[in-house]
């Protein structure tokens, strides 16, 4: 086969190629001619036809037939999406559709897009005229539609391609306006789109560019002043004052624009003329705003008398901006003549004449108030003032803190008259406002200002059966605000008129508040318990009724209402504190009050039950805090113990100190603990005992067992201490002294029993063996068991005799109380059994031993001539009776100790002499006797 037959094969197999090619896409297009909005299924038509093109791209360049086929066919599929776009204006109104629509919209921008590069593809044809305007209008109004799906790089793509297309003309060769109009749409959507995607150099420059592109048409010459005034419209926007100088720019180039385009305008129609006047009075306005912001309010001005001068009537802007201007140059009565002017022309909107009040109040401050109120009562004569003005205008007042101004207004006939008969929503927005002032001013403790909002927001409070609860309430908070004023017969007649209307618990808490400022502690008590029986009474109640009577100082008020509460408590009922909380607050008012103990004691018996009753960790709670509180009552019973035994109050006392063994007894066992639950139980005994001696009763038997009781239980505890160990402490668990107050509480109870001698010698012979001994201890022991109403002579002896030990151990015996013991110890010879006289006789004789060696006067003077006194007397007895042996033993040692004192010499040679004649009549008694026994 030759080569020019392969070649015409081939050009004819890619002929039937382009052919089937473009068969495949007319089909497409076809389809696309039949869709309703209902059909097109997003990315289904445009990808099949997307990838047709594609296909098409390797057959290129086409013949002339082919892109004249091309052609026509990107016009049926740009005319079918037409025909699309406006069956979708009609079927896609439904806001609920509006999801659905974006996307079918985007599918249309798909094919568009495709009706575009198909017309590109096509290039020039013969016999079309502008093929490269044809083909970048297409480019220009897909690029639009991107731009509306903020699909801002497809557009853009789209607008740079138009361009490109466009760029081989010469402008000047253009003539017909429908190409020249596209160059600067082109551009201006360009700019746009930069300036949507932050390009705004880009942006600019293409609107600069744009002023080649005028052509002397005055509607160009519009079309890129708006553009350069939506820039700046945007960048005044953004409240910057740094970028006010780029929107100044912008906005002077509208004005420039607007100017120029006058120019030509004058030459043609009036609609021209009209539209660009307009728009420059639109360019100066937001020129005046932005001098505004800047604060140059003369420039403001002077932009304000231009717009005057060449648009003659106002815009509602002017005044406004007119207004701002002289009150930042601080010239108040040039902003209400402003003010006023707009007030007065009903053309200006409501919103804009409260708004312009509002920014007046706000300029002009305190200066302007009174001004402000007379302005808007005036506008009340308008009949478009609403009751929704009145409220905004007071929301404002009332931020700039001018509450006089604002309660003449809401005060005002013709303000309470707009919201007469209907207007339920606006009413409610005026009360809010007047009670959230009132409240605001009532918490900084400005109570009269308080109280006058709160008597204004009730002229928006209808007279109804549905608000009176609303009018009761506003009652109430009146009361409390003339309370604050201490104005208690105001308050006092608030108060009742709120209970007319809504009897309840709160009106009862009020009136409690104001017996308590009249120092009627009997009529809060009364008050307060008024309020239990309340229907909506809550426990909070009172505690807030404690509280005020605390800080009124009104203690029996506060007192009676804690108790109060705490009859209320139960098991399982919700209570705002728990009970060992509020007990404590009790007893620690009932501190407060002296010769309080009966209640104290009654209040700590009432834990104790409590305790018992619910166990100590339902009680007095659980963890730390019920550990505090535990120690707190066990402390203070304690304390109260020792406060009642200083004042001898021993009845209170022993009581005290029960509770505090049985609190500390419950508390975590520790050595610290069990020490205190010792200590109390043998005070608590020892204070029995002297309470009955202070009474002059005598314990019954029962008290006398529990004693008994009392005491074993801290003996037990006593003796399970070392006491070795805790007295080389510094500080011992239990001090010494608490040792022998046991032994003594216990030889005294047990005194009182029968059969029980043997038991108190026991209890002082353990004590004596111990080593928190001490010979003072012993010494009053032995007193004690000598001098007691039953007296037990052999635990006296003992205990003497262990004293006297005792003493003469130490290195430096206190010889005072070594003569105490020996005194002692001889009265009691004679109610010992046995040998009475042997016994004292040892005594003596120990007694003159101890005195053998001492210094004179070391021993106590009076005790020796004591010793020797009563010693020589003993001896007259015996001497009556005959018995000269037993009397001379006597007198011997009476001389004995009396040589041993000092002072006594005269009586020592009485004595001597004495001795010695009885001494011969014993000799001679002896020798008589023995003649008659030799006769």
């Amino acid at each position: 086969m030759r080569i020019s037959e392969i070649s015409l094969e081939i050009r004819s197999s890619e002929s039937e190629s382009q052919s089937l090619l473009l068969k495949e896409i007319e089909d497409s297009i076809k389809e696309a001619e039949r869709l309703t909005p209902e059909d097109l299924s997003p990315g289904k038509l445009s990808g099949k036809l997307q990838k047709s093109l594609s296909r098409l791209n390797s057959f290129l360049p086409l013949p002339e037939s082919g892109n004249l086929q091309i052609w026509k066919l990107s016009y049926r599929l740009w005319n079918a999406c037409v025909d699309l776009s406006n069956n979708i204006e009609i079927s896609f109104r439904n806001e609920e559709k509006a999801n659905l629509r974006s996307k079918i919209d985007e599918e249309q921008a798909n094919l568009r897009q495709i009706s575009a590069d198909l017309l590109f593809l096509a290039g020039n044809v013969t016999g079309i005229p502008s093929p490269a305007f044809k083909s970048a209008s297409f480019f220009y109004r897909t690029g639009l539609m991107w731009h509306d799906l903020k699909k801002f790089d497809l557009a853009s793509n789209c607008y740079e391609r138009a361009t490109d297309l466009l760029s081989k003309i010469e402008i000047d060769d253009i003539s017909d306006c429908e190409e020249r109009k596209l160059l600067l749409d082109l551009n201006l959507s360009r700019s746009r789109t930069a300036w949507e995607v932050s390009e705004r150099n880009l942006a600019l420059t293409v609107l600069n560019r744009s002023k080649n592109l005028l052509f002397g048409n005055p509607e160009n010459y519009r079309a890129l002043a708006e553009q350069y005034l939506e820039f700046g419209k945007f960048v005044l926007s953004r409240d910057d004052k740094s970028a006010i100088n780029e929107a100044l720019k912008l906005i002077n180039e509208a004005l420039d624009q607007c100017e120029k385009g006058l120019g030509l305008a004058s030459e043609g129609g009036y609609n021209e003329t009209l539209t660009l006047k307009n728009l420059r009075a639109k360019s100066l306005r937001f020129l005046a705003a932005a001098h505004l912001q800047m604060e140059e309010f003369e420039r403001v001005l002077k932009c304000v008398r231009v717009l005057r001068d060449t648009c003659g009537a106002d815009h509602t802007s002017v005044p406004f901006l007119a207004m701002k201007a002289w009150l930042g140059l601080g010239r108040v009565v040039e902003a209400e003549k402003e003010l006023r002017s707009m007030v007065v022309n009903k053309g200006v909107p409501e919103g804009i004449c409260v708004s312009a009040l509002e920014a007046f109040f706000q300029g002009a401050g305190v200066a302007g108030a009174d001004a402000t109120k007379g302005i808007f009562l005036g506008m009340l004569g308008r009949c478009h003032v609403s009751a929704g003005t009145a409220v905004r205008v007071v929301q404002k007042i009332l931020a700039g803190g001018n509450v006089s101004v604002v309660a003449e207004i809401v005060s005002d006939e013709k303000v309470v008259a707009l919201f007469a008969g209907g207007g339920a929503k606006e009413r409610s927005a005026m009360h809010a406002l007047l009670w959230n002032s009132g409240a605001e001013h009532f918490r900084s403790k400005d109570y009269e200002t308080s109280a006058e909002v709160f008597e204004k927001s009730m002229l928006y409070v209808p007279h109804d059966v549905e608000n009176r609860i609303l009018r009761a309430k506003c009652f109430r908070v009146l009361c409390l605000c003339h309370l604050g004023l201490s104005q208690l017969d105001r308050a006092e007649e608030y108060i009742n008129e709120a209970e007319k209307l809504e009897p309840n618990v709160a009106c009862a808490f009020l009136k409690f508040k104001i017996y308590l400022q009249k120092k009627d502690e009997k009529g809060a008590i009364n008050q307060m318990q008024t309020m239990v029986s309340c229907i909506d009474f809550n426990p909070e109640f009172i505690i807030l009724s404690a509280h005020e009577a605390m800080a009124c100082r009104a203690l029996p008020v506060a007192i009676a209402s804690i108790s109060n509460l705490l009859n209320l408590y139960s098991p399982g009922k919700l209570m705002p504190m728990p009970e060992v909380a509020l007990l404590r607050n009790l007893i620690a008012l009932l501190f407060q009050n002296p010769n309080n103990e009966s209640e104290i004691l009654k209040q700590m018996k009432r834990a104790k039950t409590r305790m018992s009753e619910l166990g100590t960790e339902q009680f007095f709670g659980k963890g730390a805090v019920g550990s505090r509180e535990l120690s707190w009552f066990a402390g203070d019973s304690w304390n109260m113990g020792i406060k009642t035994a200083r004042e001898n109050k021993y009845e209170f006392c022993a009581e005290f100190w029960e509770m505090a063994s049985d609190f500390y007894g419950v508390m975590e066992e520790t050595d610290a603990n069990r020490a205190m639950v010792c200590k109390s139980l043998v005070i608590c005994v020892a204070a029995m005992i002297n309470g009955e001696k202070q009474m002059g009763v005598s314990l019954t038997d029962s008290d006398v067992r529990r004693g008994l009781e009392l005491v074993d239980r801290a003996g037990k505890i006593l003796s399970s201490f070392s006491t070795a160990a805790q007295l080389v402490e510094n500080q011992p668990a239990i001090q010494p002294s608490f040792y022998f107050l046991h032994t003594f509480s216990a030889y005294d109870l047990h005194g009182r029993l029968d059969e029980a001698r043997s038991q108190q010698l026991l209890l002082i012979k353990n004590f004596a063996s111990s080593r928190t001994c001490t010979p003072q201890n012993l010494l009053h022991m032995g007193l004690t068991a000598s001098r007691a109403p039953r007296p037990n002579p052999e635990a006296a002896h003992f205990a003497l005799n262990a004293c006297l030990t005792a003493l003469l151990a130490a290195p430096s015996p206190n010889y005072q109380t070594v003569a105490l013991a020996i005194r002692k110890l001889i009265t009691l010879a004679g109610f010992r059994q046995g040998d009475s006289d042997d016994e004292a006789y040892s005594v003596y004789r120990q007694a003159y031993r101890i005195m053998v060696g001492l210094k004179e006067g070391e021993y106590p003077v009076e005790e020796g001539k004591w010793l020797a006194t009563t010693c020589w007397n003993r001896s007259v007895l015996p001497g009556r009776l005959g018995q000269t042996e037993v009397a001379i033993k006597w007198m011997k040692m009476g001389l004995e100790l009396a040589r041993h004192l000092p002072g006594m010499d005269g009586c020592r040679d009485c004595m001597e002499k004495c001795l010695a004649s009885v001494e011969k009549v014993g000799e001679e008694m002896s020798e008589s006797r023995h003649h008659q026994l030799v006769s």
